[in-house]
């Protein structure tokens, strides 16, 4: 492992996948890129949501929420990793996260992917499609899922 990305998300697991993707890297002398990913439904949400907060003054761009998730991923990774001998930078996207995730990777020249897994039945992910499944099905390297 050279560089990894670790997928992280508003969850009680993310900042301990992290941890663990920073302690791997840092045992190796790998970089971690730490990376969220707004979906578009969160993205028009929030842009509605401030458009009705401001009288449709102020406006939300996409790329006012990917450095928004930047932001997200930079502070979690400031504190998941502190202490740690590891090489990291934060980055965020909008978009579909399979896909994203996926691009964002290879953009990144990753050669290993950390992502937290979520428990969904088989009609949910026919039915709302799996980020975690397209990642392994998709990238060309290793893939890490963790579950809570």
């Amino acid at each position: 492992m050279e560089r990894a990305l670790v997928a992280i998300e508003p969850t009680d697991g993310t900042k301990q996948l992290a941890r663990e993707a920073g302690t791997l890297a840092a045992g190796v002398d790998a970089e971690v890129i730490v990376v969220h990913v707004t979906t578009e439904d969160e993205y028009a949400a929030r842009r509605q949501a401030m458009a009705s907060m401001s009288g449709g003054t102020e406006t939300y761009s996409t790329d006012d929420a990917s450095e928004g998730a930047a932001a997200f991923a930079r502070d979690l990774a400031e504190d998941a990793l502190a202490g740690l001998d590891v090489a990291y930078e934060a980055a965020g996207y909008v978009g579909e996260k399979g896909e994203v995730l996926i691009d964002a990777a290879e953009e990144h020249d990753c050669d290993h992917v950390f992502l937290a897994g979520r428990e969904r039945s088989p009609t949910g992910k026919a039915l709302f499609g799996d980020p975690t499944q397209r990642v392994l099905l998709d990238f060309d390297g290793p893939v890490t899922v963790v579950t809570s």
